[in-house]
């Protein structure tokens, strides 16, 4: 059986303490620490770095090629913008937002311009149904061959699935509904998104596949979750607008591989999302109107 350790979580930083305290060591804030028990991983389920055998070794810093890293790009040039010039092989991707404003309609466009041009993606969706996915996908005329699916919430099978037959992409709809076996907590929980997030991250340097994951918001607007799963990850992107209006704003809040001070403008309509060629002229307009 696993040991079990208590310890105290910061529900605001993330940070973690031995003892209970009124005010969190790490970020100041008060009555914000919770007990959990936290149990240690079984032998032999901790995912790639389980055998040590083959772990990577120092390489001298001056050694280490300064070429830019090769950037896949997708067919709009507002995402690609916003994502720095395309996405970055073993980037971790937070794409949060506000529900019904269209993170996974975005995400199912990026992941259909990668298949039509040959790329093998992995959706795996923890909070809809396979058909529901298939269904969304014919809605929104995404329905791509090299789109494959897997209906899952274990994170010990999501990260097989990653590592066995790599991605051009992977796609993890939604964080919140990832759970880790080896750790106490419900799906969504302080600890379990914290962990959750931290060895997708880990699987997405070892074998070059980034990962774009999905982040619900709470309703001050801020990713739901620990704030250190927005500093665990490369990119935090908030998708924002008014489900009754047709303009969405993909704003980067942060960006290890490129400027955190884009935004990229598209338009949702019946067939989904779509960039939008001209932002300024369709800010003004929405703004006039």
């Amino acid at each position: 059986m696993p040991k079990s350790t208590i310890t105290f979580i910061c529900t605001d930083c993330g940070g973690e303490s031995l003892r209970w305290a009124g005010q969190c060591p790490h970020c100041q804030a008060w009555n914000t620490l919770q007990e959990f028990q936290v149990r240690k991983a079984v032998a032999g389920k901790r995912g790639p770095r389980a055998n040590t055998a083959g772990a990577s070794k120092p390489v001298a810093l001056g050694d280490i090629s300064s070429e830019a890293a090769p950037r896949r790009r997708l067919g709009w040039d507002e995402l690609n913008r916003v994502l720095g010039g395309g996405i970055v092989p073993g980037s971790l991707v937070l794409v949060g937002g506000e529900p019904g404003v269209g993170k996974s309609t975005l995400l199912m466009h990026a992941a259909a311009q990668v298949a039509h041009h040959g790329g093998r993606v992995l959706y795996i969706s923890g909070e809809e149904s396979a058909q529901q996915v298939r269904m969304r996908a014919e809605r929104l005329g995404t329905l791509e061959a090299g789109i494959f699916l897997l209906a899952e919430n274990d994170l010990d099978a999501i990260c097989e699935s990653i590592s066995s037959d790599p991605p051009l992409l992977a796609i993890i709809d939604s964080i919140q509904t990832v759970t880790d076996a080896g750790f106490e907590g419900s799906a969504g929980s302080v600890t379990q998104v914290r962990e959750s997030a931290a060895r997708l991250m880990r699987l997405a340097k070892e074998i070059g596949v980034p990962i774009f994951l999905v982040g619900h918001v709470t309703k001050d607007g801020a990713i739901a979750g620990p704030r250190v799963l927005e500093h665990i990850v490369d990119t935090v992107l908030y998708l924002e607008g008014d489900r009754r209006q047709e303009l969405r704003i993909l704003r980067a809040m942060k960006n290890r591989f490129g400027s955190a001070e884009e935004i990229g403008v598209f338009a949702m309509g019946e067939a989904g999302l779509e960039e939008v060629p001209d932002p300024s002229a369709a800010l003004l307009g929405s703004a006039a109107t």
